[in-house]
């Protein structure tokens, strides 16, 4: 309960900032903040350093390095004495701000929803074609992936489940409500067939995202998750795409901008 307390609140406090800064909302210094901190080639330091905006400063830093920690080792083998000693914090400053692993990973997860509204809201006004509009999404995933350990997914599932129930309630309401609008749109645009039923599909390709962890189907040792997931995406965008829209994604894998390793 607490950590979906936390969430909400996270919610509550985006909405009200875009209510007071309604010409440019939270995600305008999202370029400001790369330069900054110069991570162009970090994503998870711009995912948290818009989160870190809403806690105390010392809080949002060890979010902020447990997360690169969970990251690069998984969560099930990482102990709090790991992360107190990868972090460089006192165990006890640790403990002051989180009363367990579980905890501290529930205000990792809450970071990465957060952020994930703040990048995704950014992509969303940019007002792309549907076909760009998903590639983009795409990037922000894959980018993603990238730093991802082979068995986050797995460990999150298995042994901390009210971190997994906050990832599958994330994915279930705002990326669908994400998905189905692009899906909308793209009928609207001539780019995705007129006769798509936009649920049906909507479920599938998120259900199809949950593949891209199996490692009893893509075992991480022959395959890695941004390549599994750019083919998902290019398959998904010609599953849905009409005639002009396989014409444009055609000329953007030809101009190289479905290239998810640059």
């Amino acid at each position: 309960m607490k950590c979906w307390q936390g969430i909400f609140g996270i919610y509550q406090m985006m909405e009200a900032e875009r209510l007071i800064c309604a010409t440019q909302s939270l995600i305008i210094s999202i370029g400001r903040i790369q330069r900054k901190h110069n991570t162009q080639q970090n994503v998870s330091l711009v995912f948290f350093v818009t989160f870190a905006d809403y806690m105390d400063d010392k809080f949002s830093e060890i979010v902020l390095k447990s997360s690169e920690v969970f990251m690069r080792y998984g969560l099930k083998s990482v102990t709090m004495d790991d992360i107190a000693r990868e972090i460089k914090v006192s165990k006890k400053t640790l403990y002051k701000y989180v009363k367990d692993k579980s905890d501290l990973l529930c205000n990792v997860m809450q970071g990465h929803c957060a952020s994930d509204v703040i990048i995704m809201d950014e992509i969303l006004d940019r007002k792309l074609n549907a076909v760009e509009e998903i590639i983009e999404i795409g990037r922000y995933v894959a980018g993603q992936l990238k730093m991802m350990h082979p068995s986050i997914h797995y460990d999150m599932e298995k042994y901390y489940p009210e971190v997994w129930d906050m990832f599958e309630n994330h994915k279930a309401e705002y990326f669908y409500t994400c998905v189905a609008g692009n899906m909308a749109r793209g009928i609207k645009e001539g780019l995705y067939r007129d006769n798509l039923n936009v649920e049906i599909m909507v479920k599938l390709y998120l259900s199809k995202i949950d593949l891209v962890f199996d490692a009893t189907i893509f075992p991480p040792n022959k395959f890695n998750f941004v390549e599994v997931y750019m083919e998902l995406l290019r398959y998904h965008i010609k599953g849905i795409a009409s005639d002009m829209g396989v014409e444009y994604l055609r000329n953007e894998i030809k101009n190289e901008n479905l290239n998810f390793y640059q």
